[in-house]
C-alpha cells in the first residue's frame, strides 16, 4: 500500500509520569506513516482523493496539546485510534512518539514508542433461537455499528435453520456480517460477549438454546489457536447455517488454513448432505 510520511513533527505538550512534566510541559517529536491508496489522487490531481498531510499534522499538534497522558504509550495509542477513526482513506498508521527531554538524568538523544495500528476485516456469524430472534440479531448489528472503532460493512439476510448438536430446541435464525474494526481479536471477542450478555445470553448448556450467539469466523487472514479463541472458527467449514449467509456476502473469501473459498466450502457441505 502507498505511504505518506510526516517526520519529526515538533509539539510542545504536557505528557509524563511526573507532575512537573504535566505542568511545565516539554518537547515531543511525532513521526507518522499513513497507509492509503494514492492511485486515484495521482491520476486526477485531486487532493480529496488522498490524505491532506497538512491537516493531519495540525490534527496531531492539536491532539497532543489538548490531552495529558502519563505514558507516551497511551499518547501513541489514542492518537493512532483518533487518526484511523476520523481520516478518510486511511487504512493503517505507524506512529513514533519521541521524547527528547525524558527525565533520565543520563545522556540520551531521546526515548520513543513506535506502534502500528490499522483497520481489520472480520466476519461474524449471528444466531438466535429464543424470544424475539430477529430483534436480537438486529440489535447486535446496531450495537456493533454504533461503536466508532467498528463499522458494519455488509449484513446477510436472516436464515431459518434447524438446531445443531442438541436438536430438541427451537429453530435458529442465523446470519453473517462483515465488520471493519480496530479491535484486535481478543478485544473483539470480549465485545461480542458483552453484546450477548446484553441480550440475556447465558452459557449453561453447550449447543443449547440461546438468545444470541456471536462467533468470529474470519479475522483478516489470521490463524489463531488459543485457550479462548480459535480463528477461523473450528466448525465453520461443516456448518451450512454459517456458510450459506457467509456466501451471500463473501463467496470468494479464502479460508486461510486450507485455501478454499466460502463457495467451495459450501458446495462440499451441500454435497455431503
Amino acid at each position: 500500500m502507498d505511504q505518506i510520511k510526516i517526520q519529526n513533527l515538533e509539539v510542545f505538550a504536557n505528557h509524563g509520569v511526573f507532575p512537573e512534566e504535566n505542568v511545565l510541559g516539554q518537547k515531543f517529536l511525532i513521526s507518522a506513516v499513513l497507509y492509503t491508496d494514492t492511485r486515484h489522487a495521482g491520476k486526477t490531481d485531486d487532493l480529496t482523493a488522498s490524505i491532506h498531510y497538512g491537516e493531519i499534522s495540525q490534527f496531531i499538534v492539536t491532539f497532543m496539546k489538548k490531552n495529558t497522558f502519563k505514558l507516551i504509550e497511551r499518547a501513541a495509542e489514542c492518537l493512532a485510534e483518533e487518526l484511523l477513526m476520523h481520516t478518510a482513506h486511511l487504512e493503517k498508521v505507524e506512529l513514533e512518539v519521541k521524547k527528547p527531554w525524558a527525565p533520565l538524568g543520563l545522556p540520551v538523544e531521546y526515548v520513543s514508542v513506535r506502534i502500528a495500528r490499522q483497520w481489520h476485516t472480520a466476519y461474524i456469524a449471528l444466531g438466535s433461537n429464543m424470544g424475539d430472534k430477529e430483534g436480537y440479531l438486529n440489535a447486535a448489528v446496531r450495537e456493533l455499528d454504533r461503536r466508532e472503532d467498528c463499522r458494519v460493512v455488509k449484513t446477510s439476510g436472516w436464515l431459518v435453520t434447524p438446531p445443531y448438536g442438541m436438536t430438541e430446541q427451537d429453530d435458529f435464525l442465523n446470519g453473517c456480517l462483515e465488520l471493519r474494526t480496530l479491535l484486535p481479536p481478543e478485544e473483539l471477542l470480549e465485545e461480542l460477549h458483552k453484546i450477548e450478555a446484553h441480550a440475556g445470553r447465558e452459557r449453561i448448556i453447550h449447543w443449547g438454546p440461546r438468545t444470541l450467539d456471536l462467533d468470529i469466523i474470519f479475522y483478516d487472514d489470521l490463524i489463531v489457536e488459543s485457550d479462548t479463541l480459535c480463528i477461523p472458527h473450528v466448525e465453520m467449514h461443516k456448518r451450512d447455517f454459517v456458510l450459506k449467509p457467509l456466501h451471500e456476502i463473501a463467496p470468494y473469501k479464502h479460508h486461510p488454513g486450507n485455501g478454499k473459498t466460502v463457495r467451495e466450502l459450501l458446495e462440499e457441505v451441500e454435497q455431503s448432505q
